[in-house]
């Protein structure tokens, strides 16, 4: 089992910044694959990023490209999402998840309890 705890999101209004975080805890040594995913009201869950745990290759999707980093402090055993320039679109409640394989946008088995992010117009 990997535990994950989502923290940091909140109110933003837009054009603002807000820094994800995702502890994991647990078997964290199986972790491969690390990513966020988001879920706005009325819509369906959407990938947003990846990074391969050990690597630290990344992949987010274009919607966010250039404004979103991902990241992960190894030591820490914690991801992170930097969202920069934020849009009202960008509403949605956060989920880390994470995976002893190789992922991408689908097949996680681990999932945190996901944090709000709110941004205002």
């Amino acid at each position: 089992q990997v535990p994950l705890v989502e923290s940091g999101g909140g109110l933003v209004q837009a054009g603002g910044s807000l820094r994800l975080s995702c502890a994991a805890s647990g078997r964290t040594f199986s972790i491969y694959s690390m990513a966020w995913f988001r879920q706005a009201p009325g819509k369906e869950r959407e990938f947003v990023a990846v990074i391969n745990w050990s690597g630290g290759t990344t992949y987010v999707i274009d919607s966010v490209k250039g404004r979103f980093t991902i990241s992960r402090d190894i030591a820490k055993r914690t991801l992170y999402l930097q969202m920069n320039s934020l849009k009202v679109e960008d509403t949605a409640v956060y989920y880390c998840a994470a995976d002893g394989s190789y992922r991408v946008q689908a097949g996680y088995d681990y999932w945190g309890q996901g944090t709000q992010v709110t941004v205002s117009s």
